[in-house]
């Protein structure tokens, strides 16, 4: 483990938000890239839990806990600075880090808005109570984010996308794990 992080365990709900691109500035601050155009999950947790890179160096091993001072926007991008990261050298340490956050740290959705992790693994059914699906990915399109449905025919896995757009979403039940859709299994 790297001098200053604390060795901690992965929490059950963690979220992977982004990753350590590189050390900016010389007082130990890093730019971070997020996995989110919007990166209101990395702002809003005041602990980050960190993975070594995949590929390339690996300067620690396990799960480490990193306790964040302060996170913003910077021009393009997102940079970061935490409590054991003092200096240029340790925060080049960490490059390549994946970071995760506890779902639970996320700050709470508006009306109508879902995090895109929330619906993934949720089951879609359309009005006539035909079952079409799970969820298994989402995409952005630029004009719109569509839903990735899973499903079995004939044996086979098959796919099946589904705008995520109010015309075809009638209801998100979260706490029902289910999407009831105006679409048809012929579409």
């Amino acid at each position: 483990m790297l001098p200053g992080l604390e060795a901690a365990e992965l929490p059950a709900d963690a979220i992977e938000v982004g990753r350590i691109a590189d050390a900016w500035g010389i007082k130990g601050w890093f730019k971070v890239l997020p996995y989110s155009a919007d990166p209101e999950a990395l702002f809003s947790a005041r602990r980050w839990f960190l993975l070594p890179a995949e590929k390339g160096a690996k300067t620690f091993s396990g799960v480490a806990q990193l306790a964040i001072k302060e996170a913003k926007v910077h021009s393009d991008t997102v940079v970061a600075s935490a409590q054991a990261v003092d200096d240029r050298t340790a925060a080049e340490a960490l490059r390549g880090a994946r970071i995760f956050v506890a779902r639970s740290s996320f700050p709470s959705a508006e009306k109508d808005e879902y995090y895109w992790v929330d619906l993934i693994g949720l089951n879609v059914v359309n009005r006539e109570g035909v079952a079409m699906g799970t969820v298994k990915e989402l995409l952005s399109t630029g004009a719109q984010t569509v839903l990735v449905l899973e499903y079995s025919q004939d044996g086979k896995a098959q796919e099946r996308m589904i705008p995520f757009v109010s015309v075809y979403i009638d209801e998100v039940d979260l706490p029902g794990h289910r999407i009831l859709v105006d679409w048809q299994a012929d579409f």
